[in-house]
């Protein structure tokens, strides 16, 4: 990695780093990231829109219900590497946070895939909201590539029946 990828911007030089093992194809996990409906099914039910492209605007939210998160897409290259500016939207206080940064990293391993997402240009105190539902929305990612099946936790689940 270079250094420019773990920068210290405006004092905000915290992180966190989360990586996970999936029997799957680097074409397969990145469509997993990017499909809005599969991204509702493993991330407590919100889908994230999208172009795609670098530059281009996403938002993640339950339509009409909840608004999550809001950014640009900084580098986007398919199917390795997604760098997106986060903004969290769910309350006031998570608001109050402002602007941090999510990196995907996707690297084949034999048949299956390292995924490591790395959330950072956070303030030291962040409020651990933040970055705190990474362990249970890859945890999902997982299970829903390796199995098909949705993760029945009462957190994967929180909006999944939301907009319907």
């Amino acid at each position: 990695m270079s250094d420019e990828a773990y920068s210290v911007i405006g004092g905000r030089g915290s992180m966190t780093v989360f990586e996970i093992y999936i029997k799957t194809t680097p074409e397969r996990l990145w469509e997993a990231i990017t499909s809005e409906q599969m991204r509702a099914r493993y991330s407590f039910g919100v889908g994230t829109v999208s172009d795609w492209t670098a530059g281009s605007e996403y938002k993640a939210s339950v339509p009409g219900v909840i608004d999550i998160a809001s950014g640009e897409n900084l580098k986007v290259d398919p199917p390795r590497r997604l760098v997106q500016s986060f903004n969290a939207l769910w309350s006031e206080e998570v608001q109050k946070e402002g602007t941090s940064r999510v990196t995907w990293e996707i690297e084949p391993v034999g048949n299956s895939c390292r995924l490591r997402v790395t959330h950072d240009q956070l303030a030291e105190t962040a409020n651990n909201e933040i970055y705190g539902g990474w362990p249970m929305i890859l945890s999902g990612l997982k299970t829903l590539l390796e199995t098909g099946e949705d993760l029945d936790t009462p957190g994967s689940l929180r909006y999944s029946g939301a907009a319907g």
